[in-house]
């Protein structure tokens, strides 16, 4: 299948309003594992990130246990437990609908786990919508560009004609690291100044502005 450009996009801030749950599934674990717990903008800056290596930021090099009991809560917690909705933005399906009917490609690379991924797709109906997908437990993790160089080997698009489209700076520099274009929302975990100073060449602030945006094709040499 040829498409004209390859769309790529996180999932958690990005397509699906899941922020506050993962804030708040993070500090509620950290408190049950008796880890002090972070502050809410230190959450944020990890979100993209995989699990493991996230840890490592929020609360140093944890013991084999402590680390396996963390994991195994936060898991219980996010899944089950949290109470805080996680929609899809309002504007998400249309977009994604808008990608494809012009010819697009459109994937997820994501800090989530394939298993993850999988659970929010078949809850939300939308896994049809993408061609394509990669996961940080099946290569490396943001902001290495490994997931960005395999979805454009598998689909045949060259960096000029793929797109990154994410809510934090781990996704701009992934992008930015593969040689594509980067664009950043600004309603997720971080600002249109800080996306920009990680190599967004666009920040917008509706998921419904990307069609036009990237029909007008309006990219830096």
């Amino acid at each position: 299948m040829q498409f004209s450009k390859l769309i790529i996009f996180d999932w958690d801030g990005t397509l699906m309003d899941s922020v506050a749950r993962i804030v708040s599934a993070m500090r509620v674990t950290a408190e049950a594992v008796r880890l002090s717990v972070p502050e809410e903008q230190a959450v944020k800056d990890i979100i993209g990130l995989s699990l493991e290596p996230a840890l490592v930021r929020l609360f140093g090099q944890l013991p084999d246990d402590q680390k396996s009991q963390f994991l195994a809560r936060y898991r219980d917690e996010y899944v089950d437990l949290n109470t805080t909705p996680t929609p899809l933005f309002s504007d998400a399906i249309d977009t994604l609908d808008a990608l494809r009917t012009s010819g697009h490609g459109v994937a997820v690379a994501t800090g989530k786990a394939r298993r993850g991924l999988d659970r929010v797709w078949q809850e939300t109906r939308v896994g049809h919508l993408f061609h394509g997908s990669r996961c940080a437990d099946e290569t490396c993790g943001k902001p290495d560009p490994e997931m960005l160089h395999q979805l454009m080997q598998e689909f045949q698009v060259s960096e000029r004609d793929t797109i990154m489209v994410g809510d934090s700076v781990h996704d701009m520099q992934m992008a930015r690291a593969a040689g594509v274009h980067a664009i950043g929302v600004d309603f997720g975990v971080h600002d249109a100044d800080r996306l920009k100073a990680a190599g967004a060449v666009h920040v917008i602030s509706q998921l419904q502005q990307l069609p036009a945006l990237i029909k007008g094709d309006v990219w830096p040499d």
